[in-house]
């Protein structure tokens, strides 16, 4: 059995951002598998989703969020889980067969950071690794949470070094995982009149970190402030959706 993970903590994501995932999950994964949420609120979220209650931290909600939560599922035993995981980002739109995201050899896999080519930290919004094998990176944390915050700026950056030192670090072919701002949004003034540009077929996932979100898009979005504009953007309505 396969397991893909999820978390949904705080107000930032509603239950329809669970429930569109899930459903994009089974859509594009034909092999058995459990898809399981993390979450401090699981109101709202499809009954056929496997809730669980995230343990081992606390979020501050006064304090910057810098995705430290993700950490709690490399705790030893991860609520009674077994066997290979991929944990995905609420924030993204599935657009092909997600196997292969099994089937790639390597103990531990993760995106290549798209502003940071030339270094080791990897982006999380898309990570396989083994259940119950890196609770010391969860430990380590925990132990030395202050003094690794003030060296690490967010979760992803340790989380990438952690695995590093255990000879463990490897990436994803770097067409899988794209970034819809780097690599879908158009230059102006181009972005005015035509929608973001689908990725090509060998993309499985585009991820949307920061703004704007994939709802967002659907219907157009834009920040005056910040002079970005987004078309409606079809492709993201065609698959980022409860269609199963």
């Amino acid at each position: 059995m396969l397991n893909v993970i999820c978390m949904k903590w705080g107000t930032r994501y509603d239950p329809s951002y669970v429930n569109i995932l899930a459903s994009m999950v089974r859509r594009h994964l034909s092999a058995p598998h459990r898809f399981v949420c993390f979450t401090d609120d699981p109101v709202g979220i499809d009954p056929r989703v496997e809730t669980r209650p995230i343990s081992g931290m606390v979020h501050d909600p006064s304090k910057p969020e810098r995705g430290w939560m993700k950490l709690t599922v490399l705790g030893k035993g991860a609520d009674g889980l077994e066997g290979t995981a991929l944990f995905l980002d609420l924030d993204i739109v599935i657009l092909g067969e997600m196997a292969p995201f099994f089937e790639l050899p390597g103990e531990f896999r993760i995106i290549r950071d798209w502003n940071l080519r030339g270094g080791v930290i990897g982006n999380s919004s898309v990570f396989r690794f083994e259940l119950g094998r890196h609770d010391d990176v969860l430990r380590n944390f925990l132990d030395r949470e202050e003094e690794l915050k003030k060296r690490f700026r967010n979760e992803q950056a340790y989380l990438s070094m952690a695995m590093k030192e255990k000879g463990i670090l490897d990436y994803w072919p770097e067409d899988w995982c794209l970034s819809f701002k780097r690599h879908s949004l158009r230059a102006f003034p181009a972005n005015l009149f035509l929608e973001p540009k689908r990725p090509g077929p060998n993309t499985k996932i585009v991820v949307f970190h920061g703004y704007p979100n994939p709802h967002q898009v659907l219907g157009g979005w834009h920040n005056l402030k910040k002079l970005r504009w987004v078309r409606p953007t079809g492709w993201v309505s065609d698959n980022w959706n409860v269609n199963d």
